[in-house]
Formats: C-alpha cells, structure tokens, sequence
C-alpha cells in the first residue's frame, strides 16, 4: 500500500498474534541509517519490533518480514510504510502509525 515512511516508535499490529488473538507493538531497531527523515532512520524488511503477548503480557522481538516497497530499497532492504500489511512471524504485521515525515511518501505497490 503506498504511502509514508515509518521509523523507530511507529506503532504495529500482529495478526493473529503469538498466543492467538492480536499483538500490539513498536518499531524499536532499524539497521539502517543511509536514509533519515525527521532524523530518524527509515524502517525497513529487517527492522525489529517489540510486540506484547496480548494473553500473557510478555514481550518479543518481532523481525519484520521481507515484503514492503517495490521501488524503494535501502541497503538491499524494502522500505516500510504507513498501512503496509507484511507477513511477518506467525501472522500478518500491519504497519499503524505515525509516519516519520508526511512530506516523503512512496507511491509504489507492496
């Protein structure tokens, strides 16, 4: 889904989570820093989330899976936006917000 660039604090949804119903969490690492908007790195495939249990309130560390933008690449890594759904773990990983600038989007498909 085309649309803004996400960085670390960006809020992210997993369904189904870990345990079943949905996992609630944040971007909080991005192993990328050749692109920065608002001084933050953009996320890209690879980022790492850390997602809450929804049952036990335990948290996790959730990669990011491989899908993302189709024309934006850093580092050999697809850049991550605002409503993109990207199969990650055990389920899907649907990117929620905020964007890390509104003045950079991608207008590229998943």
């Amino acid at each position: 889904m085309p649309g803004p660039f996400v960085s670390i604090g960006c809020n992210v949804m997993l369904t189904p989570g870990a345990a079943g119903p949905p996992d609630m969490g944040v971007i909080t690492v991005v192993p990328q820093a050749a692109l920065m908007l608002g001084g933050l790195p953009v996320a890209v495939s690879g980022s790492i989330c850390l997602m809450v249990n929804s049952i036990s309130g335990v948290p996790y560390p959730l990669p990011i899976g491989p899908l993302g933008s189709t024309g934006v690449t850093i580092n050999g890594q697809a850049a991550v936006r605002l409503g993109d759904q990207i199969p990650s773990g055990p389920g899907i990983l649907a990117i929620i917000g905020p964007p890390a600038g509104t003045y950079a989007s991608d207008g590229n498909p998943p």
